[in-house]
């Protein structure tokens, strides 16, 4: 059975209590209501009357929570927030719902978003929401539009478009005077690998092993687990 309403204390009371809550301090919290400290503490004594427990220790200066008052705050400040933002969605002239797209970190970074500025400028009135996660994570649970991803093709989906094909090549910043890899060359340079184990094609082992590489020893090996992070130290100029 719901808690009677009429039990509660009141929505200025506890609105009140929480943004001291907010900035431990009565006066600042008086200048984010737009009333006076006086105003405040009534407030604050108000509803600790209603509960019939202290909610703040009051100090020189500061305040402070008593066990009570902090685990109202817990709840209070949250329920408040998501009180704000329905509001703020219910005043709002026109409601617009974000298309979601997902995709790798990697993906997003290098490829979409470089892109998005265009997207925006040829369809100001829709508004999107990038998801970047490299979870292959549940399209419709997680309420997600649109999903980029890497997918042999006789795995893709029903309705999927092709974007486009991928190639795996060496590539260095034009600083390092990298010539054709061989052994010799290969020990001049630092290599940059993409440390995930589920996708061999992209590790140095794979390439180097198919063109007979496999033993030579580089100067040195920096391994990323974002794929961004890979591309940017290669424009640095760290192998």
């Amino acid at each position: 059975m719901p808690y009677p309403l009429a039990k509660l204390p009141p929505l200025d009371l506890v609105r009140g209590f929480v943004a001291v809550g907010r900035r431990m301090s009565i006066t600042l919290a008086a200048q984010d209501l737009h009333v006076t400290q006086s105003a405040v503490s009534r407030q604050i004594r108000a509803l600790e009357a209603h509960l019939g427990v202290p909610l703040l220790v009051r100090g020189f200066r500061s305040v402070t929570f008593t066990s009570e008052g902090a685990q109202l705050f817990r709840m209070a400040d949250v329920w408040l927030s998501q009180l704000g933002d329905l509001t703020e969605q219910l005043r709002a002239p026109e409601r617009r719902t974000p298309v979601t797209v997902t995709t790798t970190i990697g993906v997003a970074s290098l490829w979409l978003l470089p892109r998005l500025g265009d997207f925006q400028a040829a369809h100001p009135d829709i508004d999107v929401r990038v998801a970047a996660d490299n979870r292959l994570i549940d399209i419709d649970r997680e309420a997600v539009d649109i999903a980029i991803r890497y997918s042999e093709r006789n795995t893709v989906s029903d309705g999927a478009v092709w974007l486009f094909g991928e190639s795996v090549v060496p590539v260095a910043h034009p600083s390092l005077e990298a010539r054709e890899l061989d052994a010799r060359e290969l020990q001049r340079h630092v290599l940059l690998e993409f440390d995930d184990p589920t996708r061999p094609w992209l590790q140095w082992s794979e390439w180097l092993n198919a063109r007979g590489l496999g033993r030579v020893r580089p100067k040195g090996m920096l391994r990323f687990n974002q794929y961004d992070q890979i591309v940017h130290a290669a424009l640095a100029g760290h192998g």
